[in-house]
């Protein structure tokens, strides 16, 4: 058992089951034993691979389109560009790469990261050091300007709730102990506010993922978006309605037991789009599009024709598995989803349909 295991089996036997949220939560920021708090979980040395990491071309998309959406938007300045969740800080050095000849948008530009892992932020700030960026801790802390944020695998590692349909009311997920060892279990019956409605449209033993704190942080962002202009996109795996159990751990880029090593290993869910739309209004919110039609409609296949041209040999074929890994149906193509949100009488950014 991991030392944070260690700590939750002592916490548990005092005070008992915990929510999943809990769980989920301590697993990746507690901090001492924290996922997040005590390494770079990223790339071949990591757990897992995120779009940027993969090609430049995903982050030079991205860039533009935010950059567009400012141009749409009467070119504020100054503005936030933003980003929730910035990894290595690769996907926003380039979008500063990309976006740099679009006139006034860097001297208006003010870079702002949402980040709570003081080993993320250290090595964002190597990434970024030259672009004078300002950390935050949560999307609240952001100043009060015109937001042009991104959110690429940013909502997936926040904590979910689960709860169990019985009858006509839920019965919640918990982690509990048993034996020395963490184990999952089920509240007793309760009413559920979060899913008032789910009744009707699931029957007895579905699982239904909820998750406030994402809910939350897109209200505040829409809030923000509504009343002082700006686009967000969120970018991510999950779909339009949770239903279903899919809180799963990564380690060593393959699946493992969320409840075997807490602490060592990620821990995710699939994103509720519905949920995160409902929680932006006023801001209105694009449809849900899924990734490789979003990139192919900001022309991400010309893009890959141009820098293919300088390309030879092994540099080619990665660049070829890239441009597929992004964009191809069997594989981040589907799966990931792109959502905006704008302000009401503005246009969605590029790549949006509203």
């Amino acid at each position: 058992m991991t030392p944070l295991g260690q700590h939750l089996l002592a916490q548990i036997a005092q005070t008992g089951p915990i929510t999943l949220a809990d769980y989920m939560g301590l697993c990746l920021l507690h901090p001492a034993h924290g996922y997040y708090a005590t390494r770079d979980p990223l790339g071949a040395a990591g757990d897992f691979t995120t779009a940027p990491e993969i090609s430049q071309m995903f982050g030079e998309l991205i860039g533009l389109a935010l950059a567009q959406s400012w141009l749409d938007q009467g070119a504020p300045n100054p503005c936030a560009l933003t980003e929730l969740g910035p990894g290595r800080g690769t996907l926003m050095s380039d979008i500063l790469r990309a976006t740099a000849k679009v006139p006034g948008f860097h001297d208006a530009a003010q870079i702002h990261l949402v980040e709570a892992s003081a080993t993320l932020r250290a090595v964002q700030a190597q990434t970024l050091g030259t672009a004078s960026p300002v950390w935050h801790d949560t999307v609240a802390d952001l100043p009060a300007l015109p937001l042009f944020v991104v959110a690429n695998e940013f909502f997936d590692a926040l904590p979910i709730r689960q709860a169990r349909r019985d009858g006509g009311a839920w019965r919640e997920r918990c982690v509990g102990a048993a034996d020395g060892a963490l184990c999952f279990g089920l509240t007793s019956q309760t009413a559920l506010p979060a899913l008032r409605g789910r009744l009707e449209d699931t029957k007895d033993g579905d699982i239904v993922e909820f998750s406030p704190l994402s809910t939350a942080t897109t209200a505040e962002l829409g809030t923000r978006i509504a009343a002082q202009g700006g686009a967000a996109l969120i970018i991510d795996y999950g779909d339009w309605r949770s239903l279903g159990d899919t809180f799963q751990a990564l380690q060593d880029h393959a699946p493992a037991d969320p409840l075997a090593a807490p602490g060592h290993a990620d821990l995710t869910a699939h994103v509720d789009f519905e949920a995160l739309a409902l929680a932006a209004a006023p801001a209105r919110h694009s449809r849900v599009t899924p990734q490789g039609i979003f990139l192919e409609r900001l022309g991400i296949t010309a893009r890959a024709q141009t820098l293919a041209k300088s390309l030879s040999g092994d540099a080619l074929a990665a660049h070829i598995a890239a441009h597929r890994r992004l964009t191809h149906p069997s594989e981040m193509g589907t799966l990931f989803k792109v959502m905006a949100l704008y302000p009401e009488g503005a246009a969605p950014p590029p790549g949006c349909a509203s």
